[in-house]
Parts: structure tokens; C-alpha cells; sequence
């Protein structure tokens, strides 16, 4: 049963869409697990540029079916719109198939996190305001609503009045703002039921009959192994499991049909949103990594923090996912540096520590200690295999392969679709 887990072993905007997509013509599904739309993917297929927020990468890939799990929180008004987007651009976007127990973020959701990051002031999380922890939160609390609830009128109607019986009293009584009614909701949320109803199924089913059938399922994690909620740098985390086991809750597939699971990896480090960073830059090189890489948000719009490769949390992505394979992106942004520095420890309160401090309050303080690696300058953007690199820039790779715990079997070396190394196939 070929399962694969692809999913981000830092922060997040790892450049998860390119791998997806460079798997997506060898599998049949595309699932994603987690999240919604504040992810973002970019993928670059010849001279066009796709920017995914909610859609699995694999709807790009004709011949396979993409699906948004049960894990996913779902804004129907922007997956209607990603759809029209494709859809314009000659995307065939028929396949797609939407869990009908995945959760939908309602507008009040949407208000509800916006007024309460306001309301922080300091102490905000950075979240990106579009309603995916409040929607998560009503998942936990058990007053949230459904795909299959817009099917139902009168269900949808008790759950949202129920929601809004103390979320009400929140947005009047703490936040000073208007009630919400209960039949505006309802009303808007009936709206979306017809156009999406085509796309609802029993994905669970699906998919375990997929892999009965021996086809390749591949698993798209929505954000990296740091911002997962229990595993995290907490509370700067999203709302959810992007680490692999989130793929079994978030889609209904058991652990023993996972065959591989495969972290993405940049050659540096970034990050959006508030939070601990220890090899963050706020120095020439730093706006550097940020120009050359393009970093700025998909979703968000927000330039991305930037530091050097930190190896301490690739290890610990590989101990929690239980990794079997890296793909290794962006590599091409070092080309020009004269030495490139690696985290390979941090220091904290005068001690050399080797591994991820289960202590936030450590993490907080940690100070990276850096071994300096050569540089290279030649362009790589045209290496078809890894021995087309320079020397130092195999030796890179290398050295963040063995520092980091498990193979690299691939290495992107330019945005394109076709601007991949691939050492080691994962399928």
C-alpha cells in the first residue's frame, strides 16, 4: 500500500507545492490534511505561476484526484474562488473531492479571530486573521459546523445558533461589537451548498479503497513540523497537526498504510509570524536570502524572517515525523555566498546543547553555534544530477544530510517544475 506523507520539516513555506507537484503526475491522490487557507503553495509549471492556499498541489497534475480530508478547515467563498481562478486558466479542477466532515470557517469565525489578534496587541500570535484557529476551536468545543451540515437546514440552524449564543455575548459585551444574526449566517452558508455539493463524498472510503487498490496516495501536510500544535513552538503554532501522524486523524488512514513520509527541507531557514528563531538575520545576509528567495508569504503577503540552515530542528522533524527522506529546496539561493554558516548546536545559559530544548522558555533563549561551510558561485539552476553541482555544494548537501538524520533523495535547484535533482525516487 504505496502511502507517502510529504510534509514541512521547519517552519513552513518550505516549497511543499514543488514537491508535491514533481510527485503529483506518479500518484493518483493528492490529499490535504490539515489546515486551510492560511497555508500557501507556489508551483511553477513552465512559464506560469500557481499560488495554492486551500487546494491540494496534486489538482494541477491531470490524471490525479485531489482531496481535502477531514482534518482541513474549509472557507467555501475562497475555495470557490481558487476554483474559478484554475478554472479560467484551463485547470481542470472537476476531480476534487471535499470530506463531508471536514469543518467549515463561518464568518463569524473569521471576526472572531481578527477582533481577538486586535484585542492582544503585543501579545498576538500572528496569526493570519482568516478564522482557522477560532473554526478549530468550535471543532474541540464541539459547536462547529460541518460540510455535510449545509445539506440539513434545520441542523445547521440549531448549530449556529448555538455558536452564536456565546459568541454574541463575546463580540457585544467584550470586544464592543455587533451581534452577528443567526439567519445571515445560515443564509450565506446555504448559499455555497449547491455549488460545492458536487465535490462532497465519503473521503475516508475513498481513500482506504484507493490503497486497497494499490494506488498511490500521497498525504500534503499544510504548514512545517514547528508550527504543529502539540510539537511546535507553542503558542506560535497554527491550529492544527501538520507532523505525520495529523495525516491519519486528518484523513481517516491508519499508520501501518504509511510506507514513507518525507520532510521538505530549505537550504536556509525562514519564518512568518511571531515566535522563537534562533539562526534569524537581521543583517545584509538576511535581506539577502529574502530578496534572492523571493520571501515573501503566499498567503499572507508578509516578507518572511530569514536565517541560516538550523540542523538542530531538522533533527527533531526527523524524530517526530519519523522521517525516511528529505527533499532539499532552494538551493540555488546560496549560490554567491563565500562561506556558508550551518546551526549545528545552540548555546543556553552557557551550555552546548545538541537537541531541541523541550523547554520554551530555553528555546526563547537559544543562541545558535555556527560551523562555517565553503561557498560556491557557479550557477546551479541547470544541474540535471547531483554529480552537474560543485564540489562545495555537494558538500553541502552532505553535510546537511548527516547532520540532520536522514537521506536527501532530492534537491531543488531552481522554481520550475523541472528544476529538480532527483537522487533517490520516492516511489
Amino acid at each position: 500500500m504505496p502511502a507517502l506523507v510529504l510534509l514541512g520539516a521547519q517552519w513552513g513555506d518550505e516549497g511543499k507545492g514543488k514537491a508535491t507537484d514533481l510527485l503529483g503526475g506518479s500518484v493518483d491522490y493528492v490529499v490535504r490534511y490539515q489546515g486551510g487557507n492560511n497555508a500557501g503553495h507556489t508551483v511553477v509549471v513552465g512559464d506560469q505561476k500557481y499560488a495554492l492556499h486551500l487546494l491540494p498541489s496534486g489538482i494541477l497534475s491531470p490524471g490525479c484526484t485531489p482531496v481535502i480530508g477531514n482534518g482541513v478547515v474549509v472557507d467555501p467563498s475562497v475555495l470557490l474562488s481558487e476554483l474559478s481562478g484554475l478554472n479560467e486558466r484551463g485547470v481542470d479542477t472537476s476531480k476534487l473531492l471535499i470530506s463531508g466532515n471536514a469543518h467549515i470557517i463561518t464568518p463569524y469565525n473569521v471576526t472572531v479571530d481578527k477582533v481577538t489578534e486586535r484585542f492582544l496587541g503585543k501579545r498576538k500570535i500572528g496569526t493570519t486573521g482568516r478564522g482557522i484557529g477560532p473554526t478549530y476551536a468550535d471543532k474541540i468545543n464541539r459547536v462547529g459546523i460541518r460540510v455535510q451540515d449545509l445539506y440539513d437546514e434545520s441542523i445547521l440552524t440549531q448549530k449556529v445558533e448555538a455558536a452564536l449564543d456565546v459568541k454574541n455575548q463575546i463580540l457585544t459585551k467584550l470586544y464592543n461589537r455587533r451581534a452577528i444574526a443567526v439567519g445571515q449566517v445560515v443564509d450565506e452558508l446555504l448559499g455555497y451548498a449547491a455549488q460545492i455539493e458536487q465535490y462532497v463524498a465519503d473521503t475516508v472510503l475513498v481513500l482506504n479503497q484507493a490503497l486497497e487498490a494499490d494506488k498511490v496516495v500521497l498525504f500534503e501536510g499544510g504548514q512545517g513540523t514547528l508550527l504543529d500544535i502539540d510539537h511546535g513552538t507553542y503558542p506560535f503554532v497554527t491550529s492544527s497537526n501538520p507532523t505525520a501522524g495529523g495525516a491519519c486523524t486528518g484523513a481517516g488512514v491508519g499508520p501501518t498504510k504509511i510506507s514513507r513520509v518525507i520532510g521538505i527541507l530549505k537550504a536556509y531557514t525562514t519564518r512568518v509570524g511571531a515566535g522563537p528563531f534562533p539562526t534569524e538575520l537581521f543583517d545584509e545576509d538576511g535581506e539577502a536570502l529574502r530578496r534572492i528567495g523571493g520571501e515573501r508569504g503566499v498567503t499572507t503577503g508578509r516578507d518572511r524572517r530569514c536565517g541560516w540552515f538550523d540542523a538542530v530542528i531538522a533533527r527533531y522533524a526527523t524524530r517526530v515525523n519519523g522521517l525516511t527522506d528529505f527533499f532539499l529546496t532552494k538551493l540555488d539561493v546560496l549560490t554567491g555566498w563565500e562561506q556558508i554558516p550551518v546551526c549545528v548546536a545552540y548555546e543556553i545559559d552557557g551550555k552546548r546543547v545538541e537537541e531541541l530544548p523541550y523547554s520554551q522558555t530555553d528555546f526563547h533563549h537559544a543562541k545558535p553555534v555556527y560551523e562555517l561551510l565553503p561557498g560556491w558561485s557557479e550557477d546551479i539552476s541547470k544541474a540535471k544530477t547531483f554529480a552537474d553541482l560543485p564540489k562545495n555544494a555537494q558538500d553541502y548537501v552532505k553535510a546537511l544530510e548527516e547532520m540532520s538524520g536522514a537521506p536527501i533523495s532530492a534537491i531543488g535547484v531552481g522554481p520550475g517544475r523541472d528544476e529538480t535533482i532527483e537522487i533517490n525516487s520516492f516511489i
